[in-house]
């Protein structure tokens, strides 16, 4: 399987975000977003779908975090539609429930190159520290349309709004990190249309 790895830099007037990502990594993750509750929830996305992530992003945080949580949303699916290449040999489907303490959280995932987010569920504290919980759904649909994928994502149970985003984003890097995994047994594009 050729190397899947892509860099991706954009830069508006809200902000300015360089990136690189690599499919086939260990779980490394450097991020300098300037909100640190995001950057936590991406080192645990990238941990456990065994990804390795760099991302520089500088937003315009004076006004809120909106722009940069996207923004690095975008980014990420970007580099993520660039990596995945022609799709050969590739698992497709992913899917996880991950517990964090009472918190439990699904992600299903469809390489399909069909951007789609459904989010189903509960965020029972409108922020967490200085971040606005309802960035999480608006990062997650940043990151599925831009990557081409399908993506499901439902709030199983949870009280602490802290778990059960740390539970979505553990959960989809590990869904999407069996997507991506090589399967020697398929051949060609995991599709009978032939074309993903």
């Amino acid at each position: 399987m050729p190397e899947r790895k892509a860099t991706f830099t954009c830069e508006t007037a809200e902000t300015a975000v360089r990136l690189a990502l690599n499919l086939d990594g260990a779980g490394s993750c450097s991020v300098r977003t300037g909100v640190g509750f995001f950057e936590h929830m991406l080192r645990l996305f990238t941990r456990f779908a065994l990804f390795d992530l760099e991302v520089a992003a500088e937003g315009d945080l004076n006004v809120d975090a909106h722009h940069t949580v996207e923004d690095v949303g975008i980014a990420i699916g970007q580099a993520f539609s660039r990596a995945i290449g022609t799709k050969e040999g590739i698992r497709r489907f992913g899917y996880a429930v991950v517990p964090m303490d009472e918190a439990l959280a699904l992600a299903a995932v469809d390489i399909s190159g069909r951007g789609h987010l459904v989010f189903s569920g509960d965020l029972p504290a409108p922020r967490v520290g200085e971040f606005d919980t309802e960035l999480v759904p608006e990062f997650f649909r940043a990151l599925a349309v831009n990557a081409g994928i399908t993506l499901h994502l439902h709030v199983l149970s949870g009280r602490n709004t802290h778990h059960i985003c740390e539970a979505l984003f553990k959960a989809c890097g590990r869904a999407l990190g069996d997507a991506v995994a090589a399967d020697p047994r398929v051949k060609g594009v995991p599709s009978t249309k032939g074309t993903l």
